[in-house]
């Protein structure tokens, strides 16, 4: 079967890329209003992982006042991604149908009174039981909030909206790093957490001042090849097809597997500045923003190549996946063999560039290989894997080794996990045509029942 019969249609009579289709509204109109719902969502996406990782910037100083462990800083972290990965599917299929506005709303509210705590925490136990709760609010907003980006754009575009908003995760980590560590050495650790709960709270009243489900409703673009128009009212596919695909679960494995060592840069590289270049804590946390900053660009630009190559060949996304996994593994593998200096950093800026760049190319399948009255449930099983295999695993696991082998020692072995990646990635793109059929499919069998 042809990939072109099989793929979601795109919307006709305008190469706009944010049109919804025939509407009374002005062409303007229709440009405008999708990007503000992306510019609020990816707003409120910088404020979760400023929330989240600005706790890395505070890392000299809670390890100096509670005399903790590598591991214990490790899991201060990982219990943020870990509630995420076992959080994420229920929360999301809870938004598919509760209203994916109001979820996001409420997760935003969550995670920054969470964070807020974070900043009144009198020891590791208190710190540990606020940063469990920032990730009981972040759990499911990566997911549910892509899915509604996605909603209001066309297909063609998708993997460079994806890479844009994933790379919100890094952008929002230089932020939050950055800046977390100038306000700990001027004021204290304290007003760092504090600083970032009250912009995640401000963040949130605009949003919902300016995104509501009526007129997201308007600008709706999310088409079944089965139905009349934009993901038609009662057609609804079980929530198992989500695991029944083989190419959806390549895609799962692969997204996951390539955040490992993404997620290890994202917590570790401000304390290597620290311990291996001798750098104070809040100019440490300033260089290593710089490799922060372009693990989120080479995200974007990734996804804006994958999008280019698979344009005529929806196929060739996934070898553009696999291509920046292997140029990160080789970088990286590098950086870390090699003595401080001009070279290493040269590698780890260029590893850290492709680090994630599969991200956008992963979520497309995903989005691709998904019927949309379950789309947010299947970029949510994205976040799980991206979470549960890279996000908490990765930076405890290099924590924990970090403690016997030295933390050089343990990132010389993070790039490794590449190669799992890889793997899932070439049997994603052999079963592809196949995952493809399937979601036909499904579709005929859900309009069929309706």
């Amino acid at each position: 079967m042809g990939l072109t019969t099989t793929t979601t249609p795109e919307p006709t009579g305008t190469d706009d890329p944010t049109s919804p289709g025939p509407t009374n509204r002005t062409r303007s109109g229709r440009r405008i209003y999708p990007w503000a719902v992306f510019g609020l969502t990816f707003a409120l996406l910088l404020s979760d992982y400023m929330s989240r990782q600005v706790l890395s910037a505070v890392f000299p100083f809670l390890k100096a006042d509670w005399a903790l462990t590598d591991s214990q800083l490790a899991s201060l972290t990982s219990i943020v991604a870990l509630m995420v990965g076992l959080l994420t599917f229920p929360l999301s299929l809870l938004a598919d149908r509760w209203g994916r506005v109001r979820s996001l709303v409420l997760m935003a509210v969550v995670w920054s009174v969470a964070t807020l705590f974070c900043a009144i925490a009198a020891n590791y136990e208190q710190m540990l039981a606020a940063r469990f709760l920032v990730g009981v609010g972040e759990a499911a907003y990566g997911s549910v909030g892509i899915a509604l980006v996605l909603s209001v754009f066309a297909p063609r575009v998708h993997s460079t909206l994806s890479g844009a908003f994933m790379a919100g995760g890094s952008f929002g980590s230089v932020v939050g790093v950055s800046l977390g560590g100038v306000i700990a050495v001027h004021l204290s650790w304290r007003w760092s957490f504090a600083a970032m709960a009250v912009l995640g709270l401000l963040l949130v009243a605009v949003f919902r001042a300016v995104v509501t489900e009526r007129r997201l409703a308007e600008y709706n673009t999310e088409q079944d090849p089965h139905t009349a128009g934009p993901a038609a009212a009662g057609i609804r596919v079980p929530v198992s097809t989500l695991f029944t695909n083989p190419a959806v679960w390549c895609a799962y494995l692969g997204g996951g597997l390539q955040m490992f060592t993404a997620a290890v840069l994202l917590a570790w590289t401000p304390s290597f500045f620290n311990r291996y270049y001798g750098l104070a804590p809040d100019k440490a946390g300033v260089i290593a923003s710089v490799f922060v900053l372009l693990i989120g660009t080479g995200m974007v630009v990734c996804g804006m190549i994958t999008d280019r190559v698979g344009r005529n060949n929806p196929a060739a996304k996934w070898s553009s996946a696999v291509a920046f996994c292997v140029i990160s593994l080789a970088a990286l593998g590098g950086a870390f063999a090699l003595d401080t200096g001009a070279p290493q950093l040269i590698l780890l800026g260029i590893g850290a560039f492709f680090s994630a760049g599969s991200s956008g190319p992963t979520a497309a399948m995903v989005a691709s290989l998904t019927h949309p009255s379950v789309r947010s449930s299947a970029l949510g099983s994205l976040t799980v894997a991206n979470n549960i295999l890279g996000l908490a695993t990765g930076p405890f696991l290099i924590g924990v080794l970090a403690d016997h082998l030295g933390l050089l020692g343990a990132l010389q072995l993070a790039p490794l996990v590449y190669v799992l990646a890889i793997a899932a990635l070439l049997i994603g793109k052999r079963v592809y045509p196949a995952g493809l059929r399937k979601l036909t499919e499904q579709s005929a069998a859900a309009a069929a029942r309706a």
